[in-house]
């Protein structure tokens, strides 16, 4: 169909073995987008008052909430791995094998950031405004967790920047045949984010 020229290739590993312990890409992308989070709204709570480091006494609950509701949302909405004749029920606990859902997440984490900031005496709403820019710093970090894991990608494509993905993968189109070159949706959100990030932090600066 189209030749693989000026395409985006695709990762051939998602994960490093360090000894007896795996250490998925994606995991390192959500942690690296948990503390930029947290960095973020620290900076910008600092700025208006509040005291250094309250950002984190904050995040002691929002993210243990938030993991919590992302894993809920995806056993959810995913059914057929956890809840069908032969599923393995004890799957739901295992939260290493991937399986998070932002929805959920963002909802749970809500409720964990109530409760930290009613701990550390900060507004609530205060808090939100103060992350907001972070979460969709640390969202744009976490595509690029589906970039390594070869998911999260669109219809096919002629366009230049066309993804490249193996006709092994379980996720491939079936009846499509290789070499197809398919959108990189996890690259559009990722941008998509962090415009919308920039968007935010340059409005709060003008008003």
């Amino acid at each position: 169909m189209n030749n693989i020229i000026g395409s985006i290739p695709s990762p051939s590993v998602s994960f490093i073995d360090l000894g007896p312990v795996r250490i998925h890409f994606y995991a390192l992308f959500i942690l690296a987008g948990i503390i930029i989070a947290i960095f973020v709204a620290n900076q910008r709570l600092v700025k208006r008052g509040a005291v250094s480091g309250v950002a984190l006494d904050i995040s002691l609950w929002t993210v243990p909430f938030g993991i919590v509701g992302g894993r809920i949302f995806h056993v959810i909405t995913h059914p057929a791995d956890y809840f069908a004749e032969g599923a393995d029920l004890s799957a739901i606990f295992r939260i290493w094998e991937g399986g998070l859902a932002i929805y959920g997440a963002i909802a749970f984490g809500a409720v964990g950031a109530y409760i930290g900031a009613r701990a550390s005496g900060i507004r609530f709403w205060s808090f939100l405004d103060a992350v907001a820019p972070g979460v969709l710093i640390a969202q744009a970090l976490g595509r690029w967790g589906n970039y390594f894991n070869n998911e999260l990608f669109g219809t096919p494509t002629d366009l230049p920047w066309g993804l490249e993905i193996a006709q092994d993968n379980a996720a491939y189109p079936k009846g499509l045949p290789g070499g197809v070159l398919f959108h990189p949706t996890f690259l559009y959100e990722s941008l998509w984010c962090l415009a919308g990030a920039a968007l935010l932090i340059l409005l709060d600066r003008k008003f």
